[in-house]
Formats: structure tokens, C-alpha cells, sequence
């Protein structure tokens, strides 16, 4: 089959525009990297005083929960992009789910749901500050009360600042 002069520039043209098609997704920014960092924290009355490991937001857990022991029982850091769910295992069987959402000037949007095996015990939207930590006194866990502390920060992409 032979090609008319018309014919062969609409396939250069359409072969083109597919290209810079891709091209252009190729180059798209990336979506925003988030950081979590979750702390599960056992606060009981049992007079042992706080934990070392948590002498960094000691005053704060005092303040909100008057217990006379706090103690770390996990911590571990995260790195996913908005839009991407991340799972944290807590103690008791306890679940975790964080999917930031978008970032918005210095503000974090994140849905978290927190389960019990496999029953959801709490779902809320919000939005943290950048570098800020959300504290939510939580289920009862042993001889006191699991104390569950998230923090979220975004990761600088190379075309940013």
C-alpha cells in the first residue's frame, strides 16, 4: 500500500504527538514522598516512671494522660508516596493504616484507620502539620492503655526548592 504525500504526514504527526505523549508522562513530577514515624507507647499506673526512649515527648504524654509509667513498645519509620497505603503492626494484635492523601502548602492530608485483628476501631481524615504529630490515647493494652503517636513529614523532591 502506497501512502499519499497528506497520508504520510498525519502518520508523522500522530507518531509524533505519541511520543511527546510519552515523553511528557515520563517527566510528570512524582507524587509527594511522605515519611511516618509511629510510636506505640503502654501507659500505665505502675510507677516505673518514663521510658528513656521517650524523654523527647515525655512532658506531652504526661500532660494529656496523667499516668505514672510510659513505657516505648514499638517504633518503626516509613517512607511512602500520597496516594500509597502504609501498614504498622502495633502491639495486641492492633493494626495501623496511614495513606497520606496530598500535600497542601504545610499541611499532610492522611486518612488513618486503626483495627483491632480485623475489625476497624477508628477511621478519621486529617490534615497534621508538616513535621507535626497527632497523639491518640487508645485502646486498653495490658494494665493500662496503648498510646499511639504519629508523626508525618514530607521529603523534598530534587525540583523543589
Amino acid at each position: 500500500m502506497r501512502l499519499s504525500p497528506r497520508s504520510l504526514l498525519f502518520v508523522l504527526i500522530a507518531a509524533f504527538a505519541l511520543g511527546a505523549t510519552d515523553r511528557a508522562f515520563a517527566q510528570s513530577p512524582q507524587r509527594p514522598v511522605v515519611e511516618l514515624h509511629v510510636d506505640a507507647v503502654l501507659a500505665s499506673d505502675t510507677n516505673q516512671g518514663m521510658d528513656k526512649r521517650l524523654a523527647w515527648m515525655g512532658h506531652q504524654l504526661q500532660g494529656l494522660f496523667g499516668f505514672s509509667t510510659y513505657h516505648l513498645e514499638t517504633h518503626e519509620d516509613g517512607q511512602t508516596e500520597c496516594g500509597k497505603m502504609m501498614t504498622f503492626a502495633l502491639p495486641g494484635g492492633h493494626i495501623l493504616h496511614v495513606q497520606p492523601r496530598a500535600i497542601d502548602g504545610n499541611m499532610i492530608a492522611m486518612e488513618l484507620v486503626l483495627f483491632e485483628g480485623a475489625r476497624p476501631m477508628m477511621t478519621t481524615d486529617l490534615k497534621l502539620k508538616n513535621n507535626g504529630r497527632l497523639i491518640v490515647g487508645g485502646p486498653r493494652y495490658q494494665d493500662g492503655m496503648l498510646i499511639i503517636s504519629i508523626g508525618a513529614n514530607t521529603l523534598a523532591s530534587n525540583n523543589d526548592e
